[in-house]
């Protein structure tokens, strides 16, 4: 039976712990970020560029073609914003295109498009409004089909994927209104009673919850007889008794996004629904999110076309004193840094993307790099964009329209790219989870000296472990091809990347002696330097994005596609990263945390209260956290499934 749930009290050693069982353990495969980070710069991995096979291209432009014809033709993004809610037949037509079952195999029903044209046609939905982008996303990234593609029996695929497919829509329900980032808390039960398990709790930010049909629910199993126990992955059907979706959420951006608040209350799920063993549930949805993340600079990649188009055209037509606005140097500089950027975007994307199709290598680092990168970078070029525009900029579109002018969504785009830092594991925990990854190697062999919970003998094998790995791996960073004026000659034509290269090759090497550095400065206490930390992960992402910037533009000269101009592209990025790398580096011994600590510590002792005095706090009452209590719901139910 039933257990009333309590949500579990756990130490942040505990937490560290549940989030470190769930990683994936080994590198079966060469990650080229992975060597990036521990000083090896790995060129061979990604360079000549991966390609897509032949018939992979001709279904996936196919579909392509069909996608942009419908956006262009059925879906208005206006009314999506004025009425905050995307219409039913406009998702209806995106069921009948087959846009749910993109990712899909076809022995399914899908399309079984790449990684590379799914990427594609998200960032073309995502353009027209990203709300469509995130629910096909949701739906397809890390609802129902990934999961049960990489780890559900072949009785779940063949019952669910073809709902997937066609008519179903999928919601991924993980976090709670108090368990964000750290799972080890999750409060939501699922326990055993006979061939079913009994669901008990409340899930927050359910995005496509409010119209999903299949539901992937995270809940924690209590140890049994039957079984281990743990965090737990489920299929569950939204319309299933005890099911409530209790409010859909509203925010400052994707006004359209069908987010909510789900309730559980003694939901009966079969057992035939639990996807992987109890306890995997933290392992699947991590490896889920490895490719699942790149939808989302799939969309700022788009984005940043967009901020490009609009930028180009806009300044050509703006003139002030005399000539228009884009050769005014103040101006021209913001249009280079959307330009420049977005090439980058899409190497990056593209070629994570390439390699995911190909399965050769770990991808882990790049898609979270990806990410991370993406979501950064697209939010500064709205804000540019929207700089650019002026007090057009700050306009909504509906009233840009309504005084006569073209209705530029500029403000809009700024506010819906917002949520890419947030969403999918917020910038801060993205500097985590990549730093942890890129360390590994590290703590493998040196981790038990700083774990105090090995005794002596282990920690003094370790010792002799790290030792050997040290011995070997320090000297490989003092010298190496980037101090040799020809290397990489092969990108060297009318405009010379390969010094971009070799800077790339030396900045990884001072970015691996850096880490050991300080790992040996501080040991134990690395864990808790965030701060620098995030700038170490930062320098890696501006060093990957270099890389895939002028590999990109190798492809597109050799493919006679624009060589020239991408050749001019990579470099002007090139040029503007290295600018931030030298910042960066100068920032992880020269910075301000140590008196930010400090700072914090009298914040919220309450020392600088007075600073707060003279305003007043238009906030409404209420708990800061909403009350999560198991139970039956009170509320009315807004599910509402789209047929």
């Amino acid at each position: 039976m039933s257990a009333t749930p309590q949500k579990p009290t756990v130490t942040e050693r505990e937490a560290r712990q549940v989030a470190e069982a769930a990683r994936e353990q080994d590198w079966r495969k060469p990650s080229f970020a992975k060597e990036l980070f521990l000083g090896r710069f790995r060129l061979d991995l990604i360079h000549p560029h991966p390609l897509p096979a032949a018939e992979d291209t001709l279904r996936g432009e196919e579909f392509l073609a069909k996608l942009r014809d419908f956006c262009e033709t059925k879906i208005d993004s206006a009314r999506i914003e004025r009425e905050a809610r995307i219409p039913d037949e406009t998702i209806t037509g995106l069921k009948e295109l087959g846009a749910l079952g993109m990712k899909i195999d076809t022995k399914y029903g899908g399309l079984g498009l790449t990684q590379v044209y799914y990427n594609k046609a998200l960032a073309l939905v995502g353009s027209v409004n990203p709300a469509l982008g995130a629910l096909l996303s949701a739906h397809q990234s890390i609802g129902v089909p990934q999961p049960l593609k990489l780890f559900g029996t072949q009785e779940q695929r063949d019952t669910f994927l073809p709902r997937c497919a066609r008519t179903d829509i999928s919601a991924f329900l993980l976090t709670e209104p108090d368990v964000g980032s750290d799972p080890a808390r999750l409060a939501t039960t699922a326990v055993r009673d006979g061939d079913d398990y009994i669901l008990d709790g409340v899930k927050l930010w359910t995005t496509n919850g409010v119209v999903a049909d299949l539901l992937v629910v995270m809940a924690r199993v209590p140890k049994s007889e039957e079984g281990k126990g743990g965090i737990t992955a489920f299929v569950v059907e939204a319309a299933s008794e005890g099911v409530t979706v209790e409010n859909r959420n509203a925010f400052m951006g994707l006004r359209g996004l069908e987010n909510g608040v789900t309730r559980f209350h003694r939901v009966r799920v079969p057992a035939a629904n639990r996807i992987g063993p109890e306890g995997a549930g933290l392992k699947i949805a991590l490896t889920t999110l490895n490719t699942g993340r790149l939808s989302l600079p799939a969309m700022c990649a788009g984005a940043g076309k967009w901020c490009l188009k609009i930028a180009r055209e806009w300044t050509s037509v703006r003139e002030q004193w005399g000539k228009p606005v884009a050769f005014h140097e103040a101006v021209g500089s913001k249009i280079s840094f959307i330009a420049a950027t977005t090439f980058a975007l899409e190497a990056v994307l593209d070629l994570s993307s390439q390699m995911a199709d190909e399965n050769r290598n770990d991808i882990r680092i790049e898609a979270a790099l990806a990410k991370l990168y993406g979501s950064e970078m697209a939010c500064l070029m709205a804000d540019e964009l929207v700089q650019i525009r002026g007090g057009r900029g700050f306009e909504t579109a509906a009233s840009l329209a309504a005084r006569g002018e073209r209705a530029v969504p500029a403000e809009q785009v700024l506010r819906d790219l917002r949520i890419n830092r947030i969403f999918e594991g917020s910038t801060e925990i993205m500097h985590l989870l990549i730093a942890r990854e890129a360390v590994d190697a590290h703590l493998s062999v040196a981790g038990d000296l700083i774990d105090p919970d090995k005794s002596l003998s282990e920690k003094a094998k370790a010792g002799a472990n790290a030792g050997v790995f040290y011995a070997k791996w320090l000297p490989k960073l003092v010298a190496g091809a980037g101090q040799l004026p020809r290397s990489y000659s092969e990108f060297h034509h009318d405009v010379d990347l390969s010094t971009h290269l070799r800077y790339v090759e030396r900045n990884a090497r001072k970015l691996a002696r850096s880490t050991f550095y300080a790992m040996s400065r501080w040991q134990g206490r690395m864990e808790t330097k965030q701060g620098f930390l995030g700038r170490i992960v930062d320098i890696g992402a501006e060093l990957f994005a270099m890389s895939a910037a002028c590999v990109r533009a190798e492809l597109l000269r050799t493919q006679g596609d624009h060589g020239r101009e991408a050749y001019q592209l990579a470099d002007a990025f090139c040029r503007q990263s290295r600018i931030r790398v030298e910042e960066l580096f100068g920032r992880l011994w020269n910075n301000t945390d140590d008196v930010d600590r400090k700072v914090v510590k009298g914040v919220l002792s309450g020392t600088y209260t007075w600073l707060e005095e003279g305003v007043l706090d238009p906030s409404g009452d209420g708990p800061w956290i909403a009350d999560a209590t198991p139970g039956a719901s009170t509320r009315e139910n807004v599910h509402r499934p789209i047929r």
